[in-house]
């Protein structure tokens, strides 16, 4: 059967409106898939060269516009590393704290929108909206800001968090858990949906290594690997986890490792905020700050919520002379075409929803 070329997208203002596909297909078999990205592209890595360290970070809150906060630490861990600032215990368990609910966040997000991109059960993506808001409002409470946080300093943050914020968050956690025994009863006993997922777009642990995966989908093929636990910073090496590990490396797997993952975002949150010390979580004053060697190259690794996100930085007094960010989900996508060929084309949404893309991180 001779193979037909048929472009995919730009179709709506969200993740596909700013990515193109052109798909091959054997039939109804995908054959091949090219993805087409930049449609988004900004400059970021190039815009920091021309400013002073502080004045860049908001601009990195926008890479992944579903996890301001991931980004925004990443990069100011890497200015703290250039300028060997140490960051205060008490800033570190708190960054810990608004870290996974900006996970959980993020992720209730994505298993919502996963549901409403295989056009049925609209019902979880209003869930997701709902339970995610919860997660917002105490973001919000602790920043100022629902969205762009812009909450990170050199040793610390702009702002602690207030007094009553460990009780509130508590609360929310149980009720997350029991809103997730419903997550779990509402979409996995619907038949169309496991149809849907399981055994679709398949890689196994050796593909996804050789791939270069990450994040969910890289451990959803049964590699054990998380920053957080291979390479911990702050004080994750104190509150002993388990990074969720799952063998069947499809769709379905990609799946539960995230709702897994909020549960263990859950336990991570309950630990850091019973360990809370004391003391002063607040960040330095610009002008003590001492600007880093020029030329020092310093790379920084984390592990946010789409995956291993790095950051390699040339350092230089006025600011950063080179940027570089190895963005998740720009690897992720590149293993799109590896996982969607010998499926059929009604599956390569599915297949493209569990790599949960952000396009402004592919993009940048």
């Amino acid at each position: 059967m001779a193979i037909t070329k048929v472009n995919v997208g730009p179709i709506h203002p969200s993740t596909h409106g700013v990515l193109r596909l052109v798909v091959h297909l054997d039939g109804d078999t995908i054959a091949k898939v090219e993805p087409h990205i930049g449609f988004l592209h900004r400059g970021v890595e190039k815009l920091v060269e021309t400013r002073m360290y502080m004045q860049s970070h908001p601009y990195m809150e926008k890479i992944d516009y579903m996890a301001p906060m991931s980004v925004d630490d990443l990069y100011v861990s890497t200015v703290e590393k250039a300028m060997e600032i140490e960051v205060s215990e008490r800033a570190q368990y708190v960054r810990v704290v608004l870290l996974e609910l900006q996970r959980i966040a993020s992720h209730l997000f994505w298993v919502g929108s996963i549901c409403n991109d295989l056009g049925q059960l609209f019902t979880t993506f209003m869930w997701g909206f709902r339970d995610r808001d919860m997660a917002l409002r105490l973001l919000e409470t602790a920043t100022g800001q629902r969205m762009f946080y812009v909450n990170m300093r050199l040793g610390g943050l702009a702002r602690d968090i207030p007094e009553g914020f460990g009780d509130e968050t508590l609360k929310f956690l149980d009720y997350l858990e029991k809103r997730l025994r419903e997550y779990e009863k509402f979409i996995e006993k619907n038949p169309i949906f496991i149809q849907r997922m399981k055994d679709i777009g398949r890689i196994s642990r050796s593909e996804a290594l050789d791939l270069g995966v990450t994040g969910q989908v890289l451990r959803a093929s049964g590699v054990s690997y998380d920053v957080r636990k291979n390479n911990p910073y702050y004080v994750y090496d104190k509150l002993d986890f388990n990074p969720v590990v799952l063998q069947q490396g499809d769709n379905l797997a990609r799946y539960r490792a995230r709702v897994l993952e909020i549960e263990e975002s859950i336990r991570l949150i309950r630990k850091a905020l019973g360990k809370m010390p004391e003391g002063n979580a607040l960040g330095m004053p610009v002008k003590l700050v001492s600007p880093p060697v020029k030329n020092r190259i310093v790379s920084v690794s984390r592990e946010n919520p789409r995956g291993e996100e790095m950051m390699y930085m040339v350092g230089d007094p006025q600011g950063p002379y080179r940027l570089s960010i190895r963005a998740p989900t720009f690897i992720n996508l590149s293993a799109l075409d590896y996982m969607a060929r010998g499926n059929r084309f009604a599956d390569l949404f599915a297949i493209m929803g569990t790599l949960d893309l952000v396009m402004a991180d592919v993009d940048r």
